[in-house]
């Protein structure tokens, strides 16, 4: 098959299958072979296509677009069929993939070689409950440019114990997923609240939670 080529073509001939014009030799061309249906030809408009054999060794035009169209994709343009094209879930990241396995791994660990409090054990699924609800309802609310959610509600969400809802929520809903500002907070927000997780399980926390716990029982 031989490269794109420019030209020029006349609707009446094309939609009758007949051979147009094509700023030199004659080649075949018919509606069937445009790339995008929704394309129709003009008098005169300028084209491009890709040349392969036909029947009685004639010419024939395949993949034929319009030329401004096809100059557009060379540039990285988006044109209407990629401006609608559904959109792909982002990708997990090394580290999105290793988080949850290592929360988990955390909570056993902790557990296993120390005394956390065990309120946590409840804390940390409904934190991520009410924070993947408050993201799909910001996430609503931006599709509907209605008030949103602030950041800090978010992070702040996240730092309590809720951060485990939001990372599905950036995959699940596609939302806070691309960027890279607010990204960079959340991870900070994680590895705290990991590394306080990590002091109330040990000596030092339980020391500390005993102390609060005679405070407030008197």
């Amino acid at each position: 098959m031989a490269p794109c080529n420019p030209g020029t073509t006349n609707a009446a001939t094309v939609l009758s299958g007949r051979r147009p014009a094509a700023g030199g030799e004659p080649v075949f061309v018919h509606i069937k072979d445009f790339r995008h249906p929704g394309d129709r030809p003009r008098p005169g408009q300028r084209v491009s296509f890709e040349v392969a054999p036909g029947r009685e060794g004639r010419k024939r035009a395949v993949r034929v677009e319009p030329a401004a169209k096809a100059s557009r994709q060379k540039a990285g343009q988006p044109t209407r069929a990629t401006r609608h094209a559904p959109r792909q879930p982002p990708a997990w990241s090394t580290v999105s993939r290793l988080a949850l396995p290592a929360f988990v791994f955390m909570l056993i660990a902790g557990y296993a070689l120390g005394h956390p409090p065990r309120w946590l054990l409840a804390l940390y699924p409904l934190a991520s409950l009410v924070t993947f609800i408050v993201y799909a309802v910001d996430k609503s609310a931006a599709q509907a440019g209605a008030w949103r959610v602030s950041e800090r509600t978010l992070h702040l969400l996240a730092l309590v114990g809720g951060w485990p809802g939001a990372l599905v929520a950036h995959q699940v809903l596609w939302h806070k997923s691309a960027k890279a500002a607010f990204l960079a907070v959340f991870w900070v927000t994680v590895v705290v609240n990991a590394v306080g997780f990590a002091w109330l399980a040990s000596p030092y926390g339980q020391a500390m939670g005993l102390q609060w716990g005679k405070v407030l029982g008197r």
